[in-house]
């Protein structure tokens, strides 16, 4: 009960702070009523969804427009509540200064000023836009991202191998075969030695990759091969089930999806990769995280591995790495990670700035990472989750090419 109190509590805030904005800046009656009546009908439409949601089923298409809507709603709306709220701050004090110094005459609070209206609603119409585009057209703004990286151990049959890696697939969200296809041509295109999927190939159910099993079977075979990891959704834990049984059948249907596709699964073990009578070791562990299903085992995946050899480690959440994997005495040179899908909102201008607020959560979210000659790769995703677009953090597909020696300056 408190929890609905404090809902309709911020709804009626928001709200209210919202249409004095508009309020100030036009006196166009039908607009405005339009304005509430728009309004009216997105919460009682936002309130009937969430009512909805069957917690057997899952995140669905709906729930996921659903929660874009939110988005697109309230968070312009709360840039208008800052603004105005500010301003009522600021009217405040004024009228108490004018009421101690006997200066104005007339109403107690000074009028709105249209000017701090005007400045609210142009600052609210940015994230709004930006939400929209990344509905409609930025979860499917596929982009290739190469990243060499330097190794002095690394063998030298090996110099210049190159990996193509996705990851979070998260096939349940899709709705553009188009687009999806287009973005297989491009692994297709990048000639890589190697693919490596490293997690969440679902949201929840199987039943979800049923539809893009073909389309996905259209990427390439690869000399080296292609090896896959699970991520945290491919475990079923989001929602309820009837009996532990329906689980247990789903699971199995997850992990055999990756070898419908084409993919070895690796569930914490290892191989290794030869080339020119020299080799490397690929680990892949099961999903590790914080606050997440804790099931990948290093030391099993590792078993019999040196300290010597070079090793490429695949592990789902890059919490992993920050915890236990970067200081590890059996020195991994390089880990591929995603999980993060750098929050699917932020800005990135190579050189300038790299932002997400995912970075509060996660101190490694997107790109490469580097401690004491050890290096972690995080992949932005592939697909994406709860809210149905990308803002400034757009799908990756990447190529990472091994290379011989340090780093160039």
């Amino acid at each position: 009960m408190f929890r609905w109190l404090f809902f309709i509590l911020f709804v009626a805030v928001i709200e209210t702070y919202a249409y004095q904005a508009f309020r100030t800046v036009t006196k166009i009656k039908w607009f405005l009523l339009a304005y509430q009546l728009i309004s009216l009908f997105s919460i009682v439409y936002i309130i009937y969804q969430f009512t909805q949601f069957d917690r057997k089923v899952g995140q669905t298409r709906l729930t996921l427009f659903t929660l874009g809507l939110v988005l697109i709603i309230y968070i312009p709306k709360i840039l208008l509540t800052v603004f105005m709220f500010t301003e009522d701050v600021y009217r405040m004090i004024a009228a108490l200064v004018n009421v101690a110094t006997k200066e104005r005459q007339g109403d107690f609070l000074p009028e709105r000023r249209k000017f701090i209206s005007t400045v609210a609603l142009g600052v609210a119409s940015i994230p709004f836009v930006s939400l929209l585009y990344g509905m409609k057209w930025g979860k499917y703004n596929f982009k290739v991202i190469k990243q060499p990286i330097y190794f002095p151990d690394l063998p030298d049959a090996f110099d210049g191998f190159t990996i193509c890696q996705i990851s979070d697939v998260h096939s349940g969200s899709f709705d553009n075969a188009e687009k999806i296809n287009y973005a297989i041509d491009l692994i297709n295109e990048q000639q890589a030695d190697m693919c490596l999927f490293t997690g969440d190939i679902v949201n929840t159910h199987a039943t979800e990759m049923h539809p893009w099993i073909d389309t996905f079977n259209r990427i390439k075979s690869y000399k080296y091969g292609k090896f896959s990891v699970l991520g945290n959704h491919d475990y079923g834990e989001y929602v309820e089930w009837n009996h532990p049984k329906d689980k247990e059948d789903n699971f199995k249907a997850i992990k055999n999806l990756y070898g419908q596709i084409g993919f070895d699964l690796m569930l914490n073990e290892h191989k290794f990769i030869e080339k020119d009578g020299q080799r490397i070791a690929l680990v892949g562990v099961e999903n590790w995280g914080i606050g997440f299903k804790q099931v990948g085992d290093l030391g099993k995946a590792s078993h019999d591995l040196t300290n010597d050899d070079f090793k490429i480690l695949m592990s789902h959440d890059p919490s992993h790495w920050d915890v236990e994997v970067k200081n590890h005495p059996k020195n991994y040179q390089l880990t591929l990670a995603g999980h993060t899908h750098g929050l699917q909102f932020g800005i990135e201008i190579p050189g300038f700035i790299k932002w997400s607020p995912i970075q509060y959560r996660y101190p490694q979210w997107a790109g490469l990472y580097e401690n004491l000659g050890r290096y972690l790769y995080v992949n932005r995703g592939f697909g994406f989750h709860a809210y149905p677009g990308r803002v400034g953090i757009w799908p990756e597909i990447t190529v990472i090419e091994l290379k011989k020696g340090a780093k160039l300056a």
